[in-house]
């Protein structure tokens, strides 16, 4: 353990079986262990081919008297389609998911993915970008925005907290002079106390009756509208003023879920342990038919298990307390790029790219690779039935239904192996630099909503109160317009109608 604060007196009274992250381990042992394992494509058949072809050669042999016969039906009676040609097409499906960034476990986990119906997502980090930002900064009459953000960001530059790093990331992203905080302590779930400046400083959550001025309920307000969580300032004991944060949806979370029901999954659904406000907010923006909020792990593992009564299910997560539901659901997916060991761990597929899309591609080609293993594996055996059925009635003698029994493994085989070629429903892989011009546009695309924000600021205080307090609002708008990411920006050509 390592102390961050300053000295204390440790007693523990419970042992590590006690703690929650050994809660969640043991709800992820107790939901994996009731899955069902999943019947392959060959065992289903090949209880009765043997049979069937041991009866056929029977028959041959006692109808006709020739002996030859018999040999002749069982030289063709070829189980290769069963024992080859099925797997090859799974194996091939596998194969060419991970070309795509998707690490599928077994061709169970393929097979079942083919026809699930229902998908579960958990919000942070699946259906958001799980990095917040600051949305605005509010001040007290008598105290500048940036001031706001300069003291916040100084005070949370040691602390681990998610928010706090945003926090911090936005002051040196507007070059704000930091200072260095001392006497700092954190307090979980309430927020961070320190020395700035010679003032103490607090940022954090206010008390339920902390008497607030007419200001500090506008951002309340501004906070419910927008489903912002709230980082309130105090400077020697007196509000200075809020920060609010947001955590983004994904740019390409709309164009994913349509790919996702295009895909075939008829009901999606997000759980997410965050407030019901900003999860009913996503909801609404991404047109999912359900939403759970503000659920436990043990809440999540009991939604999962109750959409399992009703469909094949697929849940997604990225963090240690999806681990339980990822294993709970009959497939598990895990966001590789920046989820937790544990949750990959526990899922039967994990996303190697920051992509949920590519789940999307992923239910197509295990929907193509099913397809093309019933097909091999059925038309393997429908001319096997048939060459029996020649051999039988004397038309193929057993050196000829040698040669021919070979012809069927390998036509079902390569048969088998177009599950490798691209289907034209599935998005291509993107290169490299693709990848990195996509990257560079969504950083851009966020360097210039700090723009946005400040002009709107800039906007409320010249309709307001016209003055300093304006013109300085003016000054720092005009400082971020002048900053190098904005120059580059030019605007494309309009209509004369101002339409693109």
């Amino acid at each position: 353990m390592v102390n961050a604060g300053g000295a204390f007196e440790l007693r523990a009274t419970a042992t590590e079986q006690d703690s929650t992250y050994a809660g969640i381990v043991r709800l992820a042992q107790q939901a994996g262990g009731e899955s069902a394992p999943v019947v392959r494509l060959a065992d289903r058949y090949a209880a009765w081919f043997l049979p069937l072809s041991l009866l056929v050669a029977g028959l041959a042999w006692l109808i006709s008297g020739s002996a030859v016969r018999a040999v002749a039906v069982l030289v063709v009676a070829t189980p290769c389609p069963l024992l080859l040609a099925a797997p090859v097409a799974i194996v091939s499906g596998l194969s060419r998911a991970s070309r795509l960034g998707v690490v599928i476990r077994d061709g169970g986990a393929l097979e079942n993915l083919g026809h699930a119906r229902t998908l579960l997502l958990d919000k942070t980090g699946t259906l958001t970008r799980g990095r917040p930002r600051v949305l605005d900064v509010t001040a007290a009459p008598d105290v500048k925005p940036s001031e706001v953000l300069r003291l916040a960001a100084s005070l949370d530059q040691y602390s681990p907290h998610v928010l706090a790093r945003a926090i911090v990331d936005t002051a040196r992203e507007r070059n704000l002079d930091l200072s260095v905080p001392t006497d700092v302590t954190e307090e979980p779930g309430r927020g961070a106390t320190g020395t700035v400046d010679g003032h103490r400083v607090s940022i954090g959550r206010l008390g339920p009756d902390s008497a607030r001025p007419a200001w500090a309920k506008a951002v309340d307000n501004r906070a419910l509208l927008d489903g912002a969580a709230v980082a309130w300032l105090t400077v020697d004991g007196h509000l200075a003023g809020a920060i609010l944060l947001r955590d983004p949806l994904r740019h390409d979370a709309p164009r994913t879920l349509r790919h996702l029901r295009a895909a075939g999954f008829r009901r999606l659904l997000m759980l997410t342990g965050d407030r019901a406000a900003p999860a009913h907010e996503v909801a609404a923006v991404l047109g999912l038919d359900d939403v759970r909020a503000e659920l436990s792990p043990a809440d999540k593992v009991t939604a999962v298990r109750a959409e399992r009564e009703r469909a094949v299910t697929v849940m997604v997560g990225d963090g240690v307390n999806d681990t339980p539901a990822l294993a709970a659901a009959d497939i598990g997916v895990a966001m590789g790029a920046r989820g937790s060991t544990a949750s990959s761990e526990a899922a039967d597929i994990v996303l190697t790219t920051d992509r949920v899309d590519r789940l999307a591609d992923a239910v197509t080609i295990a929907q193509r690779a099913r397809r093309i293993a019933v097909q091999s594996a059925l038309g393997g055996m429908l001319m096997s039935l048939a060459a029996m059925a020649a051999a039988a009635v004397g038309l193929l003698p057993p050196a000829a239904g040698a040669l021919l029994q070979e012809g069927i493994d390998v036509a079902v085989i390569l048969n088998a192996l177009r599950a490798l070629r691209v289907d034209q429903a599935v998005s291509p892989a993107l290169t490299p630099a693709a990848e990195s011009l996509i990257h560079r546009f969504a950083a851009e695309h966020d360097d210039l909503q700090d723009v946005l924000d400040s002009v709107r600021d800039a906007a409320d205080r010249l309709s307001d109160t016209p003055g300093p307090a304006a013109l300085a609002a003016v000054e720092e708008t005009h400082r971020l317009l002048s900053r190098p990411a904005c120059r580059g920006y030019r605007p494309g050509p309009r209509s004369p109608r101002g339409h693109p």
